[in-house]
C-alpha cells in the first residue's frame, strides 16, 4: 500500500510540473515573424520594439521585401504577419484558399506617396498629368515642366512592391481594365524606397516616389495638384488626414485566419491609442482619431 501511495504522489507531482512548464513554455521563448512592405518596415520595426520591451520573453523578427513578398511567405507559412502598402490581391487570396490559409486584414494606418527631387532641382511642384507623361516618357526633359535642360531620370520600385502598384493605379490610372498605361521602359527599378532617396540625393537628374515616412533633409519632395486648375499640396501627414494630397492611401497587415496568442497581442497594441501614437510619430497618419492632437 505504501509503494502504491508513493507511486501516485510522484504521478501526481510530474502530472503538475508538466502543466506548469507547458504554461511557462506558452508564454516564453514565443516568436513571431513579420514580413513584407518596406514603406511600413520601420514603422513595423518601431511598434515591436516598444512591444517588446512590455513583453521581453517574446521574439519578433521583421524584415522588407515588398508587400508581394509578405503575401507570399504568408500564403507559405513563412511569416506569420504580413505588411502591406496595398490591398490583397484577388489571386493571391484564390492561392491562399488553395493552401488552406485565411488572410485577414487590418488597417493601422494611412500613408502619403512623395514625389522627390534632388534638392538643386529649381522645379518645386508637379500635376498628376505631368507625373504621368514624364513616368510615361512622354515628357523627358526637365525643362518641360520648367526646371533646367538636362533629361530626366525616373526611378521607380520593383513590380512587387505595394508602392509601385498603388502609383500606378493612383498616377497612371492602371486600375482601370482598360487602360494600358506602364512605366517608360527607361525607369530604373529600385529595390527599396531607401534606395530611391539615396539616389535622389546624389543624382540632380533624379526623380522618384516614397513613403512619406522616408523623406528627409537631403531630398526635395515637390507639391502634388491634381491638375493645372487645383491647388498644389505639399506631401506632409496633416494634408493626408484633411484629403486634399492627392496621392495616398491604407496601410495594412494581414494574418492567418483568427488570431491567438502573441499575433493578437501585437496586432491589438498597433491598434490602440499607444500603438497609434507610435504611428503619427514615425511620419504615418494613425487611424485613430483621438490620437491626432
Amino acid at each position: 500500500m505504501k509503494i502504491l501511495k508513493l507511486i501516485k504522489i510522484l504521478l501526481i507531482s510530474v502530472f503538475f510540473c508538466a502543466c506548469a512548464g507547458s504554461q511557462e513554455g506558452s508564454s516564453r521563448g514565443v516568436s513571431i515573424k513579420i514580413k513584407g512592405s518596406d514603406t511600413i518596415v520601420n514603422l513595423i520595426q518601431e511598434l515591436v520594439e516598444k512591444f517588446v520591451k512590455q513583453n521581453p520573453s517574446f521574439n519578433i523578427s521583421v524584415t522588407g521585401g515588398g508587400s508581394g513578398t509578405g503575401f507570399a511567405s504568408l500564403i507559405n507559412g513563412t511569416c506569420d504577419i504580413a505588411m502591406s502598402s496595398r490591398k490583397i490581391e484577388e489571386k493571391e487570396r484564390m492561392l491562399a484558399k488553395s493552401k488552406n490559409i485565411e488572410p485577414v486584414e487590418f488597417k493601422i494606418g494611412l500613408d502619403g506617396l512623395a514625389v522627390l527631387v534632388n534638392k538643386n532641382n529649381p522645379v518645386n511642384k508637379l500635376t498628376l498629368e505631368q507625373l504621368r507623361d514624364i513616368f510615361m516618357a512622354r515628357i523627358t526633359n526637365w525643362k518641360e515642366v520648367g526646371g533646367e535642360d538636362r533629361k530626366i531620370v525616373i526611378l521607380s520600385r520593383e513590380s512587387n512592391s505595394g508602392t509601385n502598384m498603388f502609383f500606378k493605379e493612383r498616377v497612371l490610372g492602371i486600375d482601370d481594365k482598360n487602360n494600358k498605361n506602364e512605366f517608360s521602359a527607361q525607369s530604373l527599378m529600385m529595390s527599396s524606397s531607401q534606395t530611391i532617396c539615396d539616389e535622389v540625393c546624389q543624382n540632380p537628374n533624379a526623380l522618384g516616389y516614397v513613403g512619406m515616412g522616408f523623406i528627409d533633409e537631403r531630398v526635395k519632395p515637390v507639391s502634388v495638384a491634381v491638375n493645372v486648375e487645383s491647388e498644389y499640396v505639399y506631401p506632409m501627414p496633416e494634408n493626408v488626414m484633411n484629403g486634399t494630397y492627392p496621392i495616398s492611401r491604407p496601410l495594412y497587415i494581414y494574418t492567418n485566419g483568427e488570431l491567438q496568442d502573441v499575433v493578437k497581442m501585437f496586432i491589438d497594441y498597433a491598434l490602440s491609442a499607444t500603438g497609434q501614437k507610435i504611428v503619427l510619430e514615425t511620419d504615418f497618419i494613425p487611424i485613430r482619431k483621438q490620437t491626432v492632437k
